[in-house]
């Protein structure tokens, strides 16, 4: 069962953590921005608020949670009611799906990137973002889990290990980028390097021959 109940309870939240650090929000959307390809029909996993749609131009995003679905749907994109396991989207229907710190919530990972997978077309492109548990803000953000809100019930993964998933669901030419770099989300460096291993946000790109 999707992981909802925080984003349903707790959404003004998910919300005012994007305006109380703009620095962080805007090092994730540059480190996508580096993998990102010529596109013209894309859609967001997990689109949430919309919050990393919008900036790409993604008009079209899956949703599990209701608060969540409004406060994109007041932002203008079109939500389709679903889980990440079983996408209600038909075969070769995208040339790009995006996925933002969503891997983390869904209940079958693997199973997941296998529908991404289905429902792009041949030559189109996926894009996942995460936080690296192997980081030190990772570390943290394990360590302190519990008391969470947000990832309580959360799965964490290494950069390496989804890049395994995604190689097993059928994806090839894999690339990654980093940012937020430090011990704590209030100093954190945000410059965008290639590869993984020190910064805590990744964005990995994998293509679908």
């Amino acid at each position: 069962m999707a992981k909802i109940e925080p984003f349903e309870q707790f959404f003004t939240d998910y919300e005012e953590w994007f305006e109380i650090h703009p620095k962080v929000y805007e090092a994730e959307i540059k480190a996508i921005e580096k993998l990102l390809g010529p596109f013209e029909y894309a859609i967001e996993i997990g689109v949430g608020s919309g919050r990393f749609a919008l900036p790409f131009g993604i008009k079209m995003g899956v949703e599990p949670s209701n608060k969540m679905a409004e406060i994109s749907k007041s932002k203008g994109i079109e939500i389709i009611e679903g889980i990440a396991e079983s996408l209600p989207c038909k075969d070769n229907s995208f040339d790009f799906t995006l996925m933002v710190t969503t891997i983390c919530f869904v209940d079958d990972a693997l199973k997941s990137l296998k529908e991404m997978y289905r429902i792009l077309r041949p030559g189109g492109f996926c894009i996942i973002g995460l936080v690296d548990i192997n980081s030190n803000i990772g570390k943290i953000y394990r360590k302190n889990r519990l008391s969470s809100r947000f990832y309580k019930e959360a799965t964490f993964f290494t950069t390496k290990e989804v890049m395994e998933l995604l190689s097993k669901a059928g994806f090839d030419d894999i690339k990654c980028y980093q940012t937020l770099f430090g011990d704590s989300i209030e100093n954190v460096e945000t410059s965008i390097k290639s590869g993984y291993g020190e910064g805590a946000f990744i964005a990995i790109r994998a293509d679908k021959k």
